[in-house]
């Protein structure tokens, strides 16, 4: 797949055994402040995690968090190795020192890390664009004394690993792009590795004991390598001097030359300037390049900078109509590009509006999506889409599962893609303009309102209107990155759904809530006593959404424990309390009819 960078102008690279720059870029030495990496304010630091904010949801699933279980891990494993007490502090190599370092392991956030070479120091360097085995030149920039690791920039290979291999490398700026981790690695390897990710969140994060976390299935990989991401949002920083533009004085700053266009330099707030990125689909790819000439076309008008917004669009064309409109058509549209599959012709093309849907297709079904505000959540690789494990149960199961509810739902992903496979779908999200854009692509499929729907709903009460036995209904979620919160947790427990469907982009967050889940809750009784779990883990998997980097999204299913609860009465707790939600629903509907009568 490295031809697919063969359209990128050569330059020199930063990373190859060679110890060549891949990219001009600053030297660390004369870099100006990298600025604080840590979350500049409380919320965003701590998010659902500690800090008060939770009492459930302890942890944050940051990356120092992971980064620093990952170093502990690797401290108490050269304990072992050493069979001996933790050696006496030594002194540290000075910042911005070149040292050699060994590469034991890679992190989970991408990183590698490992230990000086001929040195007695169990101080752990955090070295990027390395692989286990390999022998690097590493430059120093930050100890953390406390934590006991320091981080340090990859400068060359001294010694390659068996598992690096140099040549599979499709992009010239790797190794200084922050995008991309593992290029040169085989891809099997790398689809290994993310399985560890997988492993070590639900071992760190998830608070079970390991007899009921399952073996973690293989990690699903991509049918692409390259050329899938179809949204890249490459920026330019402002004038150097904008801090002392004055509007009110008239006073504007402009660029004396062309800003870098691109994307961050690892590590640093530093913009590279990205001619192309090979992870991204070809028309997101000819975008890229006809924004930055228009950039550079229209430079004066600029006075801070920008971020420029590159989706793809898919037009589904049968080919007899195409081959007629290519008959009449004098120019070609240059930026498309045009690929055949069976009966049709897809013509792509990358738009640049920020308020323009783009749309998409998952085998027959069309999606158009806009870029909402806040954004919605939407598949940058729509050919990996996670929907196998949310297929039916075995005819065995009783009572079977005809029901679908998509709980964080955005512009309807999953309900539509799933909604053949059940009686009743339902979307549920607390944006309302996610739920009209649902409902649209709903129509658009012909899916009828009587069995696929949507609901905008307040965060408090998600499953208040839920009219869907719980015993026959699949809770599918997928949350952004810091996961669910305690209130969607609790309710979700109450109303206890025979299966839960987890899908996620952060590993560690989704291990913290499904512990929750299996665990239980504090006074929270979903069947089976306050404060204990009601689910199982029947299985979690690995998807590779995003080939050469460090992501990987998890699928975790789930469900309930025996027969859907011990039953009371006529039904479990968290079904009543579930009905009387529902009725109080009911009622309000019903009061603001009567006033509507009346008025």
């Amino acid at each position: 797949m490295a031809s697919s960078a063969a359209n990128v102008a050569p330059v020199e690279s930063n990373g190859s055994t060679a110890g060549k720059r891949y990219a001009e870029t600053p030297l660390r030495k004369d870099e100006e402040s990298r600025g604080s990496y840590r979350f500049k304010n409380k919320r965003m630091r701590n998010g659902h995690g500690g800090g008060g904010g939770s009492q459930i949801l302890q942890t944050n699933g940051s990356n120092e968090e992971i980064l620093l279980d990952d170093v502990n891990a690797l401290l108490q494993k050269l304990k072992l190795e050493r069979n001996e007490a933790a050696q006496p502090p030594t002194e540290l190599p000075e910042k911005f020192s070149e040292i050699e370092v060994r590469i034991d392991e890679i992190s989970s956030t991408g990183d590698g890390l490992g230990f000086q070479v001929n040195s007695p120091s169990d101080q752990v360097y955090v070295v990027p664009f390395t692989a286990p085995g390999d022998t690097v030149t590493a430059k120093v920039f930050k100890h953390l004394d406390k934590e006991k690791y320091s981080l340090a920039d990859f400068v060359k290979v001294t010694t390659p690993s068996p598992h690096r291999d140099d040549a599979l490398i499709g992009c010239p700026y790797f190794a200084t792009c922050s995008g991309c981790q593992f290029q040169m690695l085989p891809y099997a390897y790398q689809l290994a590795h993310k399985k560890t990710i997988v492993e070590k969140a639900y071992r760190n994060f998830s608070n079970l004991p390991p007899e009921l976390i399952p073996a973690i299935g293989d990690t699903i990989g991509s049918p692409l390598q390259y050329g899938y991401r179809t949204k890249l949002t490459p920026h330019f920083d402002g004038p150097p001097d904008a801090r002392r533009s004055d509007g009110r004085n008239g006073i504007k700053r402009v660029f004396k030359d062309m800003p870098a266009i691109g994307f961050m330099k690892k590590g640093t707030r530093l913009t590279l300037d990205i001619e192309d990125c090979p992870i991204g689909t070809p028309a997101v790819r000819k975008g890229l390049a006809r924004e930055r000439k228009r950039v550079t076309s229209n430079l004066t008008q600029y006075h801070k900078g920008a971020t420029l917004l590159l989706r793809e669009s898919t037009e589904r064309i049968p080919k007899a109509s195409y081959s007629a409109s290519q008959e009449v058509e004098a120019e070609p549209d240059a930026d498309a590009i045009i690929e055949e599959r069976g009966d049709y012709i897809y013509k792509k093309t990358c738009i640049t509006d920020s308020n323009a849907k783009s749309t998409e297709y998952i085998d027959s079904l069309l999606l158009p999506k806009q870029q909402l505000h806040p954004p919605a959540l939407h598949t940058i690789h729509p050919r990996a889409h996670p929907a196998a494990p949310v297929l039916p149960p075995s005819p065995t199961t009783t009572p079977p599962i005809t029901h679908l509810i998509d709980a964080y739902s955005g512009s309807g992903l999953f309900t539509i893609t799933l909604s053949t496979l059940f009686t009743t779908s339902l979307g549920i999200d607390i944006s309302p303009s996610s739920i009209t854009c649902a409902a649209t692509n709903a129509s658009l499929n012909a899916l009828p309102p009587s069995s696929t729907r949507f609901l905008a709903a307040d965060a408090s009460a998600l499953f208040a209107a839920i009219s869907t036995p719980a015993a026959q209904t699949v809770v599918v979620i997928d949350p952004p990155r810091k996961g669910c919160d305690a209130s969607f947790l609790r309710q979700l427990l109450l109303y206890a759904p025979a299966r839960v469907v987890y899908v996620s982009c952060n590993v560690h967050t989704q291990a913290r809530d499904v512990g929750v889940l299996v665990g239980g809750m504090p006074d929270v009784d979903g069947g089976w006593g306050v404060g204990k779990g009601c689910y199982e883990i029947e299985r979690v998997t690995g998807f590779d959404f995003f080939p050469q980097t460090g992501h990987v999204e998890g699928v975790a299913v789930l469900r309930r424990k025996g027969d859907g609860g011990e039953k009371d009465g006529d039904g479990t707790a968290a079904e009543k309390e579930v009905e009387k939600e529902a009725e109080k629903e009911v009622e309000k509907e019903a009061e603001k009819e009567a006033e509507k009568a009346g008025g």
